[in-house]
């Protein structure tokens, strides 16, 4: 429990802190590859210092924890850090909170489980959450289109999938969750970089060139951010992914205090974006939490 609640207030503070550093010149790709670049160093660093029993796993548990990182290190972060940008952190964390729905949901179609009236519930909570956030007013004080909650919910899809998938890898497997999170970082990094040198062939000075105050937001938002994966995947090693999800729900919450106390220039908080992300969690926890109604 103490595990997933780390993870959501480092969460709730990396957001804050990201849409910081993009307010100053930073951007959303930008802000990925320094928090991923804080990450690995962490990790690998504190791999050296205990030894390297990660090479004595199997290679196909590597190159799986490795394939994961490319989807949910890569891709979900971009995805996470342009909803920042567009949107707001409170609007983006709230929206990006509904990843377990998204994960109830690929077990339903995926694994043939069952969905329950309370789930029933879940679900129409979270969607009336969702509706009240886009309709809310909050966010980003100069405007958002709804369309830009298109990337937080395909960032909370792809978390769901990594959520689910490395759940599994625990639980057949020797890694410990220091293993998995060092290659999802590096895997992260491999697939941001090959982006990079892809697309910015011959601009690399144009893409780094950001304030130095931006620098410094974005290296807070790696260090939250690394505690916050840590965090996650030591709570997915040692609990099912039904329990640790919704504990790390909260995020929002976290999000839109730390966005009301420091920056309130950026961003708005009404009533509304508040009841929106409460629902929000309301409706994971019913979805994941013990089914006390069937149908």
């Amino acid at each position: 429990m103490g595990l997933a609640l780390l993870t959501a207030v480092s969460w709730g503070v990396s957001d804050p802190l990201s849409k910081a550093g993009m307010e100053r010149g930073g951007t959303p790709f930008l802000a990925s590859m320094i928090v991923v670049l804080v990450s690995v160093t962490g990790y690998w660093l504190a791999l050296f210092i205990r030894g390297f029993d990660l090479f004595a796993l199997p290679v196909w548990v590597v190159l799986s924890f490795f394939g994961i990182g490319l989807v949910s290190t890569g891709l979900a972060r971009l995805l996470n850090y342009v909803g920042v940008q567009r949107a707001g952190a409170s609007v983006n964390s709230a929206t990006v909170n509904t990843r377990p729905l998204w994960a109830t949901i690929l077990a339903i179609v995926f694994l043939g489980e069952a969905i329950t009236a309370q789930g029933v519930l879940g679900i129409l909570c979270v969607v009336s959450g969702l509706g009240l956030v886009a309709f809310s007013g909050g966010g980003d004080v100069s405007g958002w289109d709804k369309r830009d909650l298109l990337f937080p919910l395909g960032a909370a899809i792809t978390f769901a999938f990594g959520n689910v998938a490395r759940r599994f890898l625990f639980t057949d497997t020797a890694a410990t969750p220091l293993d998995a999170v060092a290659l999802n970082e590096l895997a992260g990094l491999v697939g941001l970089v090959s982006f990079l040198l892809y697309s910015r062939r011959g601009r690399l000075g144009s893409f780094l060139r950001a304030p130095r105050e931006a620098y410094a937001y974005f290296v807070g938002c790696g260090v939250f951010s690394a505690l916050a994966l840590f965090g996650l995947f030591a709570a997915l090693e040692r609990g099912r992914v039904v329990v640790v999800d919704p504990l790390s729900s909260p995020t929002s919450l976290f999000a839109i205090l730390v966005t009301a106390l420091f920056f309130r220039r950026v961003e708005s908080i009404p009533r509304r974006l508040v009841a929106g992300a409460v629902l929000v969690i309301v409706g994971v926890v019913l979805i994941t939490g013990p089914q006390l109604l069937v149908l």
